[in-house]
């Protein structure tokens, strides 16, 4: 089914994406929530037990490293996203996003490049 990361644990890793890499302190201040050192410590162990991180000595501390990507993370959200919430239908997400999305025209035109490109793609 491919990778599943908790809520949590998805905020732990955006915010080292985002850094390119972490310490707890860092990933703590870098989370919206108010998480406790000691549980974001936990959270970053458990994703080194997945195999989703790993760690260096920084001085005192550790530094953590992605080891998966954003983008595997995001397919597999992405996939658990429609079969759950819209029944496998990706004109459903479809529909969904553009309707209940405030969407400027450049983007717009930049969505409908992309699935003009797919069109082209598969009609080969």
């Amino acid at each position: 089914m491919g990778v599943q990361l908790t809520r949590r644990e998805l905020d732990v890793m955006s915010v080292i994406w985002k850094l390119g890499s972490a310490t707890v302190a860092d990933v703590k201040r870098g989370l919206t929530d108010e998480l406790a050192y000691p549980t974001v410590l936990t959270i970053l162990r458990t994703l080194e037990s997945k195999g989703h991180v790993r760690h260096k000595q920084d001085g005192k501390a550790f530094r953590y490293y992605a080891r998966l990507q954003s983008d595997a993370a995001g397919s597999s959200a992405l996939s658990r996203l429609l079969d759950k919430v819209y029944r496998g239908s990706r004109e459903l997400l479809m529909a969904g996003l553009l309707e209940n999305e405030d969407i400027a025209p450049d983007e717009l035109k930049r969505l409908k490049k992309l699935v003009d490109d797919r069109l082209k793609e598969v009609s080969k």
